[in-house]
């Protein structure tokens, strides 16, 4: 894995510098995503490492409609290294520059029970005050937290699901 990390970065931070100098974060985004998701299907793995597909049938696949001759270019790139593998790290590399850039914060918000738009804008609006910057939130599901949410947001980490408050209540009983 680390190696893969590696060998994507140089991919990624050249992504990124043409996404800069575009003004075009969001599309380089979308279009990195499109990409890795496709690269990373099993099924289209087949046809990528297919021999019997030119270069042009392989990036007509990868690239989403709409995308610049630029990142066509670093599909063809990719391929003509044998680098298509990459993808999924280039993506995510590509990513964490662009929030960097932008001065986002990625959280991840695991709960009991899938949250409403409201509870998840109440939770974006807190960890906005707390940042001082913008809040880019994935989330996720796990009805072992039993109620509340796990927030690990740049490195820090709220635990506020009853899973929590009941080891930390047991803890302190035991002491």
């Amino acid at each position: 894995m680390s190696q893969a990390l590696t060998l994507a970065r140089p991919y990624a931070r050249a992504a990124f510098s043409v996404a800069r100098d575009a003004n075009a974060f969001a599309d380089w985004s979308n279009a990195l995503g499109f990409a890795a998701r496709v690269a990373a299907d099993p099924q289209a793995t087949e046809l990528l490492d297919n021999p019997k597909f030119s270069r042009a049938e392989v990036v007509s696949v990868l690239a989403p409609e709409g995308a610049s001759p630029t990142f066509t270019n670093l599909l063809e790139l990719l391929f003509d290294n044998g680098r298509l593998a990459l993808l999924p790290e280039i993506a995510g590399l590509y990513n964490e520059l662009r929030r960097e850039a932008e001065q986002i914060v990625k959280a991840k918000v695991t709960s009991a029970a899938e949250l409403t738009a409201t509870e998840l804008e109440t939770i974006k609006a807190g960890l906005r005050r707390r940042f001082g910057r913008d809040i880019e939130v994935e989330t996720a599901i796990d009805a072992s937290l039993i109620g509340g949410a796990l927030i690990d947001a740049d490195g820090v980490v709220i635990d506020g699901t009853l899973k929590g408050k009941l080891g930390r209540l047991q803890t302190a009983l035991s002491n």
